[in-house]
């Protein structure tokens, strides 16, 4: 049987070279960089190696301004809750953000509130794009924040970030961006993009998990996270994760020097898959077809459950997911493809495939053979898809 992995963006095998330049930092210089003898030393100058590469990679004007974490529900945790109580004495207790955003916003969002904070929702269009002038729209005087996603993490589509920054500098609005999806497959520069604040994490681009980033420009406001050392210049206490920083590092840097190359590989696979995907009857794509992330497939087919396909696609050695991994035991349909207009009959009938260049033109051609299969089947035994039809042959009658 074949075993293809088509979940990458839940996350990503660790690259071998990723893994070795990780190595020493696990079983030789495993001192505490807080300490004061060489093998501390030695462990405190690989994380600032890291965190100044890493600055150089997303364009920040300093090294001082990267913040590690844990990934990137904690980024984007910090982002918000560490702004918000900063901003609040000055009267700044306005958030807004999407109705498509990870749960990482939605959630925190949603514990602010309870602080006493009010959020604006923005809608998201059909093609998965939120609009620029419905962020100016929503911007008030006591604004604290905006978050927009860069990347959507189900339907894979790519957001205005430079204009949504163009904008939130005009006014004086701090914008934060969950960039977890993005970071490795688009080119960032906080500092032209006007960015305040970046989240990040190195499982999705062939890092270890438990290491993450908050990019934070030299300026802004923010409460500390995790009271206790100095680590993190006073604001993240805790003994720092250096073979996961380095880890880190490595995978951020491979994604960049190889970017080009393996998105041309991606968008190749993908739209050769959607092409195909598309000649199933009533399937669809969700999100934009163009400004989507170069190995994102989300698709939708009317009359099945999506639980069920995946769990035929499993048995058929294809992993893929309905949509967060982070809400994968949740038998409701997706926050995402509701927010983009899908009615819950058709939202539940959805299945992601995300690549990485590990995958293969064989892969493809494989899911193409085993998806039509899968879909055909279970229509067969499904009552919605019979209704589907018979009402589809009383309108033509």
């Amino acid at each position: 049987m074949r075993n293809i992995y088509a979940d990458n963006s839940a996350t990503t095998a660790i690259a071998p070279s990723v893994l070795e330049k990780m190595m020493p930092y696990l079983t030789e210089v495993y001192g505490n960089p807080s300490s004061l003898y060489r093998i501390g030393g030695k462990a405190k100058e690989a994380v600032e190696k890291s965190r100044a590469n890493i600055a150089k990679n997303l364009g920040a004007a300093s090294p001082s301004e990267i913040f590690f974490t844990s990934g990137g529900s904690e980024s984007d945790n910090w982002a918000l809750k560490g702004v918000c109580h900063a901003l609040k004495a000055k009267g700044k207790k306005h958030i807004i953000t999407s109705k498509f955003e990870h749960h990482a916003i939605l959630h925190t969002c949603a514990a602010l509130e309870k602080d006493g904070f009010e959020v604006t929702y923005l809608d998201v269009y059909e093609n998965g794009i939120v609009k620029p002038e419905d962020v100016e729209n929503a911007i008030r005087e006591d604004t604290a924040i905006v978050s927009i996603m860069y990347a959507n993490n189900e339907i894979g589509t790519i957001q205005p970030i430079a204009e949504i920054g163009t904008i939130c500098k005009k006014h004086g609005v701090l914008f934060h961006t969950d960039a977890v999806q993005a970071a490795g497959y688009v080119r960032i520069n906080v500092v032209e993009q006007n960015i305040d604040l970046l989240s990040m994490t190195a499982h999705k681009i062939h890092g270890p998990k438990g290491c993450g980033l908050l990019y934070v420009r030299r300026g802004v406001k923010i409460d500390n996270l995790i009271e206790g050392g100095a680590q993190e210049r006073n604001r993240r206490a805790g003994t720092e994760n250096v073979a996961g920083i380095v880890g880190l590092d490595a995978a951020l840097q491979l994604s960049v020097d190889t970017m080009d190359e393996r998105n041309a590989k991606l968008v190749k696979m993908r739209d050769r898959l959607i092409d195909g995907l598309l000649k199933i009857e009533r399937s669809r794509l969700n999100g934009d077809r163009v400004h989507r992330l170069p190995g994102n497939v989300n698709m939708c087919f009317e009359g099945i459950e999506g639980e069920s396909l995946l769990l035929k696609l499993d048995l058929c050695g294809i992993s893929a997911s309905s949509g967060s991994a982070c809400t994968s035991g949740s038998l409701d349909p997706s926050h995402v493809l509701l927010a983009i207009g899908l009615p819950h009959e058709i939202a539940h009938g959805s299945m992601r495939l995300s690549f990485s260049d590990e995958n293969t033109e064989e892969d493809i051609d494989y899911i193409l053979e085993k998806v039509p299969e899968i879909v055909s089947y279970l229509r067969a035994m499904s009552p919605l898809w019979e209704k589907i039809k018979k009402d589809e042959a009383a309108q033509n009658s």
